[in-house]
């Protein structure tokens, strides 16, 4: 079968990862091979990267290389392996969160994250991108409330609304230069209502029935 690549993207406290092993589920009732991953992550080594990137104090480049490394690693051993198979790969996270956080978030550099990912992303002389992006939306302010004593937080969960309103700016400029692979899904609505939304996106590329 033709490999799917689908990411999914939003700020902290969007909701998305509770929606991902629905999605799995659904594809392997209809017989797909589904791997589940995330970012930064996916890999022992990626494992370690992500550890330090969420953890550490550190500038916007070096964290900016720390995700791009993790991504290298995570994409080199699980991810194209994976769509070489037939799988449908399910990510949490995928490139378009560094520009957001690290673009949007800590007003890094768009230009070198755009460089970056031309020179991580690159096998052979294919760029693997998802074949679909689910931008999971969400007011800010709605999130922080979601957040709040859920669990203890990591450096980005526990930055100011601000920061949260500059990874959702960098979000929308990332799908507003990407329109064909983002679908987006509005948070702010019961579960079941946000899920039918993952639902129909993903019918509408006729990978589901």
């Amino acid at each position: 079968m033709t490999s799917v690549f689908i990411s999914f993207e939003g700020i902290d406290g969007a909701g998305k990862s509770s929606h991902i092993e629905s999605l799995a589920d659904r594809f392997r009732a209809a017989g797909r091979a589904v791997t589940v991953t995330r970012e930064p992550g996916g890999t022992p080594l990626a494992e370690k990267l992500r550890a330090m990137a969420l953890n550490d104090p550190m500038d916007a480049l070096t964290e900016a290389l720390l995700m791009f490394a993790a991504r290298r690693d995570h994409l080199v051993q699980v991810i194209a392996p994976a769509l070489a198979r037939g799988d449908v790969v399910l990510c949490d996270r995928f490139t378009d969160a560094t520009f957001a956080y690290q673009g949007g978030g800590r007003e890094f550099d768009w230009n070198v994250l755009s460089q970056l990912e031309q020179m991580v992303q690159r096998l052979d002389i294919e760029l693997v991108q998802p074949d679909m992006t689910l931008l999971f939306v969400l007011d800010p302010r709605v999130a922080a409330e979601r957040l709040a004593g859920a669990r203890v937080p990591d450096k980005f969960e526990s930055q100011p609304v601000e920061f949260f309103r500059r990874v959702a700016a960098g979000y929308d400029r990332r799908a507003h230069q990407h329109p064909q692979r983002f679908s987006r899904i509005d948070a702010d609505q019961p579960r079941l209502e946000v899920w039918n939304e993952v639902v129909r996106a993903v019918q509408a590329r006729k990978w589901l029935t």
